[in-house]
């Protein structure tokens, strides 16, 4: 028994002197010393690297700034590369056509070959000669490269909840913060692309750094990302995320089979034909359900605690919802660099400073106007925040009178 507990004491040294070195290479990287000496030093005291050790350096770093993340997040993943252990598992996602895993690596094949064999090539004729032919083939190519929103969607909305829950958040907020990098820049593009006045130079940076954070993101998702999701879902969330990923959408690809869990019933249970007495009258949890749904306007509740526990699911969604953000806080449901915005209008009704607070925005074709109104209970207490979502196109379109007669 001695020796048992000794090897497990011995175990623990190890493993806290590892995260040790591990952090002091870290904190070297980021005090700007060279990658190559940091990543020699890496190869000579660590060599290879786990995917939990990964998740918990990430936590440590983890409240970097954007400017830091932004500088930095290439260079890490140089000094990881060709040194992740890869966990032996039994479950291949990958080799299951229509699971979410399976799916995502498809997706990044095919901006592999978008950004490798086609960007790059046309960047290189313009590059050459920028000529009015060559500009066109770069904004077909990055018009067709905007489609990675939905790819990201999909892992900030499905993945990065249930990592979450199993108490994984550096990654999650470092990712989506450079996931924003990326489409920025890519937006960047096609605005050069589209009014170019001659700025070579500047067009040929901001596609060089498309190509190359796509590239290196799409190494992180399947060698750190997609691994921890595979050593921690359980199938039950595989299937609620292969369930919502249809609302948000694929990129680059349609996905032709669906997944079929041996071991799990596809179908939920119907919903319970109870009813709620409320002080205004009594309705079945169906009926409530279908009335909420049917209101022209988007509903999303969350509690005293920020935490999103309802949203209405209307024929016709604004912003996409996904069942994983139930349960999830509203901070991790946003962008890193809006939650400021979202703190600031939380701490403001929880002091009662307000009441509501109104937001109108051009979101596609549609004008947007969003509420945000605190929910008291009869002695005023903060009870929690609705959001109210509306487009508001169809209304200001309304001239003169219609009455019910008429």
């Amino acid at each position: 028994m001695s020796e048992i507990i000794n090897n497990r004491e011995q175990q623990t040294t190890t493993k806290n002197k590892r995260q040790e070195i591990l952090k002091q290479i870290f904190k070297d990287l980021h005090d700007g010393k060279n990658v190559k000496e940091v990543k020699a030093h890496f190869n000579a005291f660590i060599g290879n690297i786990t995917i939990d050790e990964i998740s918990q350096l990430q936590h440590d770093f983890g409240d970097l700034s954007v400017e830091e993340i932004h500088r930095l997040h290439a260079k890490h993943t140089e000094i990881f590369k060709g040194s992740i252990v890869e966990i032996e598992n039994t479950y291949k996602p990958e080799e299951q056509p229509g699971h979410p895993i399976h799916t995502f690596k498809l997706e990044n094949q095919e901006l592999d070959k978008l950004v490798n064999t086609q960007l790059k090539v046309h960047l290189e004729e313009f590059e050459k000669e920028d000529s009015h032919e060559n500009i066109l083939k770069l904004l077909e190519d990055i018009n067709l490269l905007l489609d990675i929103d939905k790819h990201y969607s999909r892992k900030e909305n499905l993945i990065f909840p249930y990592l979450e829950t199993y108490g994984i958040f550096g990654p999650t907020t470092n990712m989506w913060r450079i996931n924003d990098f990326i489409r920025d820049a890519i937006k960047d593009a096609r605005q050069k692309l589209t009014s170019y006045n001659g700025d070579k130079r500047s067009l040929i940076e901001v596609i060089n750094f498309v190509i190359q954070e796509v590239i290196t993101m799409i190494y992180r998702e399947e060698n750190i990302l997609v691994p921890m999701a595979i050593n921690n879902f359980t199938e039950d969330e595989w299937v609620k995320i292969s369930r919502e990923s249809d609302e948000i959408g694929y990129c680059l690809i349609t996905p032709t089979e669906v997944w079929k869990p041996e071991r799990h019933a596809i179908e939920e249970k119907a919903i319970s034909d109870g009813y709620i007495k409320m002080e205004t009258g009594i309705l079945s949890l169906k009926q409530l359900e279908l009335l909420l749904n049917h209101l022209p306007v988007d509903l999303t509740f969350i509690d005293q605690d920020d935490v999103v526990r309802y949203f209405s699911h209307g024929k016709e969604r604004i912003f996409a919802r996904t069942k994983a953000v139930i349960g999830r806080t509203v901070q991790n449901c946003h962008p890193p660099r809006s939650v400021h915005v979202v703190e600031e209008l939380l701490a403001d009704f929880k002091a009662g400073r307000k009441d509501t607070e109104n937001f109108w925005i051009k979101f596609r074709d549609k004008y947007v106007y969003i509420r945000y109104f605190a929910v008291r209970d009869e002695n005023g207490k903060y009870m929690g925040t609705l959001e109210f979502t509306q487009n508001i196109d169809p209304i200001q379109a309304i001239v003169g009178e219609k009455r019910i007669m008429s």
